[in-house]
């Protein structure tokens, strides 16, 4: 059996991923800030709950020496996120963002991915199909953002898309350096979830379909590549 994790699974994109992934036969864990609340979306969809917090190398630590215990991991599904917002749902502009608010976001987004990724390594390396899944977006793409008739060019904050970014580099640096391993970046669209406030125009089970069938990859799938439901997307 496929043994899987997702960090923030408890509710949107994540909880839906794990969802969609246990009807399919992986065993998974629903990584958890709130444990409580990933008690109870492990019990509605019949998964395993870890207490697991991306921002601390001590939960982080004790959720992957859990997973070892309960024989291993096949996949990974690097998920937690979070995009600044102001009053009213607003997007923060440059003008509006600080060092410290660009700071916070690369916490989760960023070093949160490199932080689980690093502890659950070693996990990975013994499966015979390992797969790490980035849940990245498409204001990572400078090729969307710099061009004037992409829908991306448009959004105006700084760290949001930086740090997506950032989640595109980190996932072309593992793939080279886990070349056993297929380890891709997602683009799940502009998806209703509490990220965004509910504002997006896809619903979560549209948005997590390119999260679950790269999370399914065989040994011979794509590695290194940043994709969305339509396909291939550029840096």
């Amino acid at each position: 059996m496929t043994t899987t994790l997702i960090t923030g699974a408890t509710m949107g994109l994540g909880e839906e991923t794990a969802r969609r992934l246990a009807a399919v036969g992986h065993e998974v864990w629903i990584g958890a800030r709130d444990a409580g609340r990933g008690r109870a979306v492990a019990a509605r969809i019949g998964a395993r709950v870890v207490p697991l917090d991306v921002l601390d190398d001590a939960s982080v630590a004790a959720a992957a020496d859990l997973v070892e215990a309960a024989g291993g991991l096949d996949v990974l599904v690097n998920n937690a996120g979070i995009e600044p917002r102001l009053a009213g749902n607003a997007i923060p502009t440059p003008a509006d963002e600080t060092a410290a608010d660009v700071l916070r976001t690369f916490a989760t987004n960023v070093l949160g991915v490199v932080r689980v990724t690093h502890a659950f390594w070693s996990l990975l390396h013994r499966s015979a199909a390992p797969v790490i899944v980035n849940v990245s977006s498409g204001l990572a793409s400078l090729t969307g953002l710099s061009d004037p008739y992409s829908p991306t060019h448009f959004y105006p904050g700084l760290g949001y898309p930086a740090s997506k970014a950032g989640v595109n580099a980190l996932t072309v640096q593992y793939a080279k350096a886990f070349p056993a391993a297929r380890v891709n970046a997602v683009e799940p669209g502009f998806t209703a979830t509490a990220l965004n406030g509910f504002a997006g125009t896809q619903t979560v089970a549209e948005g997590a379909e390119t999260i679950v069938r790269l999370a399914q990859l065989g040994p011979d799938g794509p590695t290194g590549t940043f994709v969305s439901r339509d396909g291939v997307l550029p840096w």
